[in-house]
């Protein structure tokens, strides 16, 4: 059965004043502080529906009521309004982020700046390679027998590594390649390069198919066989702030996000840099973290997402600050790759 309007509006009151005060909330605070225009016998009632159904709980030690991980799921669904970031706010977050000279630079200021303004545990997942273009490779000679693979992506993401050549090659043989690969490689998704690599050894003049085959491997390790993808990690000592949040040992959940595993999986899997997601208490699927919700969102240039970042905290979290300012995070970080792409 829908709930009505007016019991709606006392889960918000509670919701709100929980999380501002981190006390239980009594029905005659809500009558006193919001404009319920209600008696508090008529709060009472509506309370105690609320508990019925599973949208709050009464502490034993305590007369008031605290939100469910049910009622926080009804707040950020229905009843949240996501708080628009002033001026002042929006300008700060850009001129943190434009001062940034690399990637290295943007994802860690980007996790950085989500702690500080959230006050939970910021997490930026670097561009997944999976999702990324190449937008150049280069060759350096390091000896007559040795060059150096250096390749960078349209999400300014770099790799690179060190490839052994059969026999002595001269720079001119080594402009030869770098041509040939950048002309058949270059504005190619990651996931599209193998058949391309395997097309470059076939079409190489004869005398350099030895070289290319040798780089070739190293190509395909370099675009295929990616690595672990890379995390950034802020604020951890965030979680430390209020121990009542965390009832028993915070060691558990401090353990799960030391697992890049379970955080790429948290904030990690979105496609799209337009949705804020959260998951709250029970929802998430790991035991361990099942006391905290996950507010995060896909970053890009444009709206397809080349990695996630988001927050992790406790569950009497501030739901419409933190998605304002994950999502505006986010789109200055995908305003800011969009940039560095074109360049």
């Amino acid at each position: 059965m829908p709930m009505d309007e007016r019991k709606l509006d006392v889960l918000r009151a509670i919701v709100e004043d929980y999380v501002a005060t981190q006390e239980p909330v009594g029905s005659k605070a809500l009558v006193e502080r919001h404009n319920l225009r209600v008696s508090s016998a008529t709060v009472r009632n509506d309370m105690a529906v609320l508990e019925e159904e599973g949208y709050i709980r009464q502490p034993h030690t305590s007369a008031g009521r605290v939100p469910t991980d049910k009622g926080y799921r009804l707040f950020v669904d229905k009843l949240s309004r996501i708080k628009p970031m002033s001026p002042a706010e929006k300008r700060a977050i850009q001129r943190f982020l434009d001062g940034s000279v690399d990637l290295d630079d943007v994802v860690h200021r980007s996790v950085r700046l989500l702690a500080q303004l959230t006050r939970q545990v910021a997490v930026v997942q670097y561009p997944s390679l999976t999702r990324s273009a190449v937008r150049h490779l280069e060759l350096i000679a390091v000896s007559t027998t040795r060059i150096m693979l250096v390749m960078i992506t349209d999400t300014g993401r770099v790799e690179q590594r060190l490839c052994e050549l059969p026999g002595p090659t001269d720079d001119e043989s080594i402009m030869a390649l770098r041509r040939q690969i950048n002309e058949k490689l270059v504005g190619k998704k990651l996931v599209d390069t193998p058949t391309l690599v395997q097309a470059l050894v076939e079409e190489v003049r004869f005398d350099l198919r030895p070289a290319m085959i040798s780089l070739s491997t190293v190509l395909l390790e370099t675009l295929v066989e990616r690595g672990e993808e890379r995390l950034a990690l802020a604020g951890t000592v965030n979680l430390t702030r209020s121990a009542l949040d965390f009832p028993g040992s915070l060691m558990p959940i401090l353990e799960a996000i030391e697992e890049e595993v379970v955080l790429l999986k948290l904030i990690g899997e979105s496609d799209s840099s337009s949705m804020v997601r959260v998951l709250i208490g029970d929802e998430n699927e790991f035991v361990d973290l099942r006391s905290t919700s996950v507010v995060s969102t896909g970053y890009g240039p444009g709206t397809t997402a080349v990695g996630g970042l988001g927050v992790l905290g406790p569950t009497r979290m501030d739901y419409p600050g933190t998605m304002a300012t994950v999502r505006a995070v986010a789109r200055y970080v995908g305003e800011i790759l969009a940039q560095n792409s074109q360049n």
